[in-house]
């Protein structure tokens, strides 16, 4: 299976992350603050990686986000950027 492009990875966090806070994926953009435009608490951001590294660790065997990491990651973008660094 070939590795996610940058596009696969925003679509995969945007829909997972639109699920989880109940809003129309169009809102979430790579720009958005998890807290600041989203309202995304700690508890969201530790579900979304907990199915990101359920969906990623099928294509990438042992795909973990980190607990410390994940206070860096303040944007959508942090997190696409982060992910695809780890694919």
């Amino acid at each position: 299976m070939s590795a996610l492009d940058r596009s696969a990875i925003l679509d995969l966090i945007r829909d997972r992350l639109a699920d989880i806070l109940e809003i129309e994926p169009a809102k979430i953009t790579e720009g958005s603050s998890f807290s600041d435009d989203l309202d995304a608490d700690s508890l969201a951001l530790i579900e979304l990686v907990e199915a990101l590294e359920e969906e990623l660790s099928k294509q990438s065997p042992g795909f973990h986000i980190d607990d410390e990491d994940l206070q860096d990651l303040r944007t959508v973008r942090d997190a696409v950027d982060y992910v695809q660094a780890k694919l």
